[in-house]
């Protein structure tokens, strides 16, 4: 089944992630697929806030490729970026596995770069910038 969520600006960013956590409150592994500028960081923090984590502590893992934050009731949640991963193995090494099999929240920027290692149960989201600004995310289930 298709899904699709219009963000209106980021004054409609907080809805909209509150919107995405429940039509997706079981999946644990989401992979987001967009263009450079087209919000996979902004949207990942809105949803990060949405699980409870602190305002000031959500930050880009562009240089750290993973950021590890604490939701409610002190539970994990993991932001990947692979944008600077060229070879699988670099994945591999930070213990990817380990991460997607902890049962955790895993919310991954540039996924097309580690395709390989994603399991099947990854929801796979695209977000699009629409010609008015707008960002549309879009998923099937």
């Amino acid at each position: 089944m298709e899904h699709s969520i219009t963000i209106e600006g980021l004054s409609g960013i907080g809805a909209g992630a509150k919107r995405f956590l429940e039509e997706t409150e079981d999946r644990k592994i989401v992979a987001f697929y967009g263009s450079m500028g087209a919000g996979k960081t902004t949207f990942i923090t809105a949803l990060c806030h949405e699980l409870g984590v602190r305002e000031d502590a959500v930050s880009s893992p562009t240089f750290a490729i993973v950021n590890e934050y604490r939701g409610k009731g002190g539970g994990s949640i993991f932001h990947f970026d692979f944008y600077r991963i060229n070879r699988l193995s670099e994945a591999l090494d930070i213990g990817f596995y380990d991460y997607i099999d902890s049962g955790c929240p895993c919310l991954i920027e540039w996924p097309g770069n580690i395709e390989g290692l994603l399991p099947e149960e990854t929801l796979r989201v695209r977000i699009s910038v629409l010609d008015n600004g707008s960002r549309q995310l879009s998923w099937e289930d």
